[in-house]
């Protein structure tokens, strides 16, 4: 690994650029729907004429204020918080239907809406995700290309760097960025195409061993999480349903598969705080019956994380286990990210809600109902929170027998 000198416009770009033929490889003739935080402009504006140099036909952006969001939970009336934009979700996904790529830049303020109300946080959520619902079922069924990547924001910069001048947290926080999406080293496309081989390699082992089961132990922890009938091991590139080969994730470091929501059985506490939509939810520890989490607890936001988990039926059941070692780069960074994109690729992870049915053989033409019963959880929601650490050992159970995967972290 070789990193270079490069000033903040270069990285900048190259971000821009590995966004684009790396995590999105758009195609000629394709249009891009992008959301993002209003700090990104400059960083939308080196996706953007990279997409169009690539062959895009229509780059659209679709920007959010930290300031307006945070003003409804201030002054809107409280029979507004079961609204949302449907009419703006329904046509995004018809973009989705024809073709559009997908690019979400993250980078709002961790905690915008702490001290905000809890019930009007999960109204509001409840509302957009129902109205997100056919877009974000083209997204978990990988119908198109699509990637998420991140911009350093001063807020999320301050949450991060607490006792950095204002300036100097900005900094870092790019730093952590750039070096992290791999975009600081001399060719940032064969970088990814190395890391997305070792990646393929160990999915690729846990899809020949066919493991019924992964079982996690350490402190405050003894999870053994069923596997879906039929499963596949993903992780790095992959093949969307439209044909394009693309890197969802950036920067990504985790092997992930669909388990059976209802044969996950014991409890698990939480090794990194959550940070869901603006609000910090630490020290999770929830015990699991036929799959549904029937206790929960939670040092800071319990009142947030028990609203998620009533969400609706599947809110309290998973949908997603990945494995990630515990020397990963962002791991090793020892920086805590506040943001999800990041923390959970410094450690194993769980999410609560929908299942990703690419994780599944054969998913085409099979009703809900037929993908529940192959073990593929159903939800509104889809949140990831962070189980591994460098105290964690997983083995993986087949017919009984034991097979080490993981021990303190590491694979083995």
């Amino acid at each position: 690994m070789t990193t270079h000198s490069f000033t903040h416009e270069q990285l900048l770009d190259r971000l821009g650029e590995t966004s684009v033929r790396v995590g999105l490889n758009i195609q000629p003739g394709q249009q891009l729907v992008i959301t993002a935080p209003l700090d990104a402009v400059a960083l939308v504006r080196r996706v953007t004429e990279h997409a169009y140099r690539a062959g895009a036909s229509l780059v659209t952006t679709f920007y959010a204020d930290d300031e307006t969001t945070l003003a409804r939970y201030v002054h809107a009336h409280d029979d507004a918080f079961d609204t949302a934009p449907t009419w703006m979700a329904d046509g995004i996904a018809r973009a989705f239907r024809e073709g559009a790529a997908r690019l979400a830049i993250t980078g709002a303020n961790p905690t915008l809406l702490a001290g905000q109300n809890p019930e009007r946080i999960a109204r509001a959520n409840r509302a957009n995700s129902a109205a997100n619902r056919p877009a974000m079922e083209l997204i978990t069924q990988f119908a198109v290309n699509w990637n998420i990547i991140a911009c350093a924001t001063p807020a999320w910069a301050a949450q991060v760097f607490p006792e950095l001048p204002a300036d100097e947290a900005l900094e870092a926080l790019w730093q952590g960025i750039f070096a992290s999406s791999r975009v600081d080293r001399e060719d940032p496309v064969a970088e990814w195409k190395a890391h997305n081989a070792r990646l393929n390699t160990r999915a690729e082992y846990m899809n020949t061993a066919r493991f019924d089961a992964l079982h996690f132990t350490g402190p405050g922890t003894d999870l053994t999480v069923g596997l879906a009938d039929g499963h596949l091991w993903a992780g790095g590139a992959e093949l969307a349903g439209n044909g394009v080969v693309c890197n969802p994730n950036i920067p990504t470091e985790e092997i992930f598969t669909t388990p059976h929501c209802a044969r996950v059985e014991g409890y698990v506490c939480s090794t990194k705080p959550l940070f869901h939509q603006g609000t910090l939810i630490d020290n999770i520890a929830v015990r699991f019956e036929a799959g549904r989490i029937v206790e929960a607890t939670a040092s800071k936001g319990e009142d947030v994380l028990k609203r998620i988990l009533d969400t609706d039926e599947g809110a309290s059941r998973i949908g997603e286990v990945a494995l990630v070692p515990h020397s990963s780069p962002i791991s090793a960074s020892n920086i805590l990210y506040c943001n999800t994109l990041f923390d959970e690729n410094a450690s194993s992870h769980i999410a609560l809600g929908q299942a990703y049915t690419k994780c599944l053989t054969d998913p085409e033409g099979q009703s809900t109902e037929e993908l529940i019963a192959r073990g593929a959880n159903d939800s509104l929601i889809h949140i990831d929170w962070m189980i591994g650490s460098d105290k964690i050992d997983v083995d993986g159970i087949k017919n009984g027998e034991r097979t080490p995967l993981m021990r303190a972290g590491e694979w083995v």
